[in-house]
C-alpha cells in the first residue's frame, strides 16, 4: 500500500480532527469486536483492546503496553522473520497468513495465567498510518482461524495435517505421528474434535484453496495444483459440496 493511501492529511478536516483526537480513537478501537494492538515505528505496543484481550486472556493491559517490543521479540522475529518485520516497520501493509501463535511465550512472560489454547493459528493484517510524509505507527488485526484444546495427541495430530496438508490424506501416517493404532487414534480424534481426521484435513485444504482462488495471478488449474489437488478429481466435488459453487463461481463472487 503506498503512502498516499494512508496519508491522513488528504482526509477531509472533521475526519482529520478525528483521527487527532487520540483518546477518542482508542474509545473507538476498544468497542471494535477485532482484536488488535498499536505499535510505534519502534516496535513498541502502545495499545490493544479489548477484544485481544479478551482473545488471549490478558486482564492486565499494562503488563504488555508500554513494555512489549515486536521488534526486539526473537520468537515472533522468528516466526515472521526479518525481512517482513522490516517492511512492516517501514512503514508497508502487510498479510500474514497461518501465524501459528506463540501462546506459550506469552504465559511464560507472565502476561497471562493460563493458555486459552493449546495451539492456534490465526491471520494478521498490519495497517501502517502516515501523516504526510511520517509513519505514525501500524495497527495489527488479528483473525484467529483454528484454535487447538484438549488432548496434548490430538493437538498434535491437528498441526501435524495442517502441515502436510498438500499431501495425499494418509491416516497411517497421522496417527503413527502421535504413537497411536489407527483405529484408537480415529476414535479419539471424532471425540475430541467432533470430525473424523479426513474431514478435518478436507476442511484445511479447502480453506487453502479459497486463499488460492483469491489471487488472480493464478488460473483455477494452478490454484489447484498447488494445493496438491485435480481440478477434475474427487476435491473439486468436496469444494462445491462445502461452498455451494464451483471453484469458477467462487472466484467471480468473491472477486466481484
Amino acid at each position: 500500500m503506498s503512502k498516499k493511501h494512508d496519508d491522513i492529511s488528504k482526509l477531509s478536516e472533521p475526519f482529520r480532527a478525528l483521527i487527532g483526537n487520540q483518546g477518542l480513537n482508542y474509545q473507538i478501537l476498544d468497542l471494535l469486536p477485532v482484536p488488535l494492538e498499536i505499535f510505534t515505528p519502534d516496535g513498541t505496543c502502545i495499545f490493544m483492546n479489548r477484544a485481544h484481550m479478551e482473545m488471549v486472556g490478558i486482564t492486565d493491559a499494562s503488563l504488555l503496553v508500554g513494555k512489549y517490543n515486536l521488534k526486539n521479540d526473537p520468537v515472533c522475529l522468528g516466526i515472521i522473520g526479518s525481512e517482513l518485520m522490516d517492511r512492516i516497520f517501514r512503514g508497508e501493509a502487510v498479510s500474514f497468513p497461518n501465524f501459528p501463535a506463540p501462546i506459550q511465550d506469552v504465559l511464560d512472560r507472565g502476561a497471562i495465567a493460563e493458555k486459552p489454547w493449546e495451539a492456534a493459528t490465526m491471520d494478521i493484517f498490519n495497517l501502517p498510518i502516515w501523516d504526510g510524509d511520517k509513519f505514525v505507527c501500524t495497527i495489527s488485526f488479528f483473525t484467529v482461524k483454528n484454535a487447538y484444546k484438549g488432548r496434548a495427541d490430538v493437538i498434535k495430530a491437528q498441526e501435524y495435517i495442517e502441515t502436510h496438508w498438500q499431501d495425499e490424506f494418509d491416516i497411517d501416517k497421522i496417527a503413527h505421528s502421535v504413537y497411536l493404532g489407527k483405529r484408537q487414534f480415529q476414535r479419539i480424534f471424532k471425540e475430541v474434535t467432533g470430525n473424523t481426521p479426513v474431514e478435518f484435513y478436507q476442511q484445511i485444504k479447502i480453506d487453502k484453496l479459497k486463499e488460492k482462488l483469491l489471487d488472480g495471478n493464478l488460473t483455477i488449474e494452478q490454484a489447484f495444483l498447488d494445493c496438491g489437488a485435480d481440478t477434475h478429481g474427487r476435491f473439486a466435488r468436496l469444494f462445491k459440496d462445502s461452498t455451494g459453487m464451483t471453484p469458477t463461481e467462487y472466484r467471480k463472487k468473491m472477486m466481484k
